[in-house]
């Protein structure tokens, strides 16, 4: 099976042409200098440079894998959950070239594509999942922090969820009250590197309740009011470094408790991690300390693949339709709403 999977449900637009499991190519465009003069994303904006690089992305995936339209048995595309306006571009575009090639097409969850996103790695890319194992996922972004139970593939159930800001959320939020460039996730962690993490004391959210919901609001607020009461500290770059690097702390214990904590609940021996945040270096390191420590196995997304990117797209929907899962509906619309259950 060759497949064409697009991708446009926020700021980068990407196809990927997958087959029997193996990424062919992985083209993405991304859109953050654009947006980066507002501090975040703008829909509308995003939406124009979707329909601008979309068909230059999805020639380029194409040519790089060395197959032509006519060669795709199926094609697939992220139905949402999204920003509705830039979900339009990459949907509509794929349903129709499915119609006009008159080939199976399929809609894919954003996030359930980042549940098997850790099953994907190697030299070239390839979807191993003879090694599949029960697991607990965390799927970790701007928008959205998840606990998932991953029964078996295309089985699971969400455990829990954000009650207000999300993880990647508050990295961003807490790095533009330090004065960071726009996305700020990557520049706290780079200086976070350079900081002591235990210089100042912020609130770790939800860390000791039971349940398996997230909230990063109050850190926020925390870190809101500790700017406003030492508005000098940002003039010193070794305190703005231990300032990342605390904050930083701070949502990585969070993260990495409540994942283990689930995954020992449930009973698995196995813990993934993928989206954006997951590219984070200190979670990456304390989440195979801890796993390490109580016997788990971990799978972490490759960096690539835990950024928005057409590939998870493709492999979910190539596995989907080998498993013969319903297919989407050609007048089918976008669901920028739509919740993983």
């Amino acid at each position: 099976m060759t497949l064409l999977a697009l991708e446009t449900s926020c700021d980068e637009t990407s196809a990927a042409v997958v087959r029997d499991g193996k990424i062919l190519s992985n083209t993405v465009s991304s859109q953050i200098k654009l947006h980066a003069e507002y501090g975040g994303v703008v829909p509308e904006l995003a939406a124009r440079e979707h329909l601008k690089n979309l068909l230059p992305v999805a020639q380029a995936a194409l040519r790089e894998a060395g197959v032509s339209p006519a060669q795709l048995d199926a094609v697939a595309a992220t139905q949402g959950p999204g920003l509705a306006i830039a979900l339009l571009v990459g949907f509509k575009a794929a349903q129709s070239l499915a119609f006009a090639l008159n080939k199976p097409f399929i809609g894919i969850n954003h996030h359930e594509a980042h549940l098997y996103s850790p099953w994907i790695y190697g030299e070239p890319c390839v979807a191993d999942f003879s090694k599949f194992q029960p697991n607990v996922s965390l799927i970790v972004s701007g928008g959205h922090t998840l606990l998932v139970l991953v029964a078996a593939e295309l089985q699971h159930r969400v455990l829990g969820g954000t009650i207000d800001d999300a993880a990647g959320e508050c990295f961003d939020k807490t790095g533009k009250l330090m004065g960071l460039a726009y996305p700020a996730g990557p520049v706290i962690d780079t200086l976070a590197e350079s900081g002591n993490p235990r210089a100042y004391d912020f609130p770790r959210p939800l860390l000791n309740d039971l349940g398996d919901d997230f909230s990063f609001s109050g850190l926020k607020t925390s870190v809101r009011y500790f700017i406003r009461d030492h508005p000098a500290l940002l003039d010193d770059r070794q305190k703005v470094c231990d300032l990342c690097a605390s904050v930083q702390a701070a949502i990585v214990e969070v993260l990495v408790k409540k994942t283990i904590r689930a995954a020992q609940r449930h009973g698995v021996r196995c813990v993934t991690a993928s989206g954006g945040v997951t590219c984070n270096r200190a979670l990456r390191r304390e989440l195979a300390r801890a796993c390490e420590r109580h016997g788990l196995t971990l799978h972490l997304a490759e960096k690539n693949l835990c950024t928005d990117n057409a590939a998870m797209i493709g492999i979910l929907a190539e596995r989907k339709l080998q498993a013969h899962r319903p297919l989407t509906d050609l007048d089918a619309e976008i669901q920028p709403g739509w919740a993983l259950s």
